[in-house]
């Protein structure tokens, strides 16, 4: 593949719910109907983070996220109703789904992920070799290979460990 960045962002607990979920539960986007879930709120501060963190990786930036068939059909459900793609950015079909965990390590080696936002350290395990840039999303801290970032607010942090252009023109002038 080639050297291009390319962001993952995980989506419960991420984008959606944020610190608002209690526990180990995922969201409380999981109980309720499909009205309660539609309505549940995004995390505090992804609209006005992802967009700018979508444009600095070019587009090149994909939803990973596991799940079975209900909530897969309740999360693209929740990115439309909340236009969640015209509001950051992030191309329609860059959205994957998978069963377990560390299948998401199978996504982000297709894709070519060099930056993963995800709340949950099993997934960072799995990835671990895969993906250079690892961010732990969330109020809990981890070991030293991952690096935390508890809100959106400190998720500006990703845009510094973007590689600068090789094909950049240079700034100096020839004497």
């Amino acid at each position: 593949m080639d050297n291009e960045q390319r962001l993952g962002v995980d989506f419960g607990r991420v984008i959606h719910g944020g610190l608002l979920a209690p526990g180990d539960d995922d969201t409380v986007f999981l109980d309720g109907s499909f009205e309660e879930a539609l309505a549940s709120p995004a995390t505090e501060g992804v609209y006005e983070v992802l967009p700018g963190l979508i444009e600095a990786f070019g587009g090149r930036a994909w939803i990973i996220s596991k799940c079975g068939d209900r909530i897969r059909k309740r999360t693209l459900a929740w990115l439309d109703h909340h236009d969640f793609y015209e509001r950051t950015g992030l191309p329609r079909e860059n959205v994957r789904f998978c069963r377990k965990r560390e299948e998401k390590a199978r996504h982000c080696a297709e894709l070519g992920i060099t930056h993963m936002i995800d709340d949950r350290l099993d997934v960072h395990r799995a990835i671990r070799e895969i993906v250079p840039y690892r961010y732990l999303f969330g109020p809990k801290g981890g070991p030293e290979w991952v690096r935390h970032v508890p809100d959106w607010e400190a998720a500006e942090i990703i845009r510094r460990d973007i590689p600068a252009e090789r094909s950049r023109p240079a700034t100096r002038r020839s004497r």
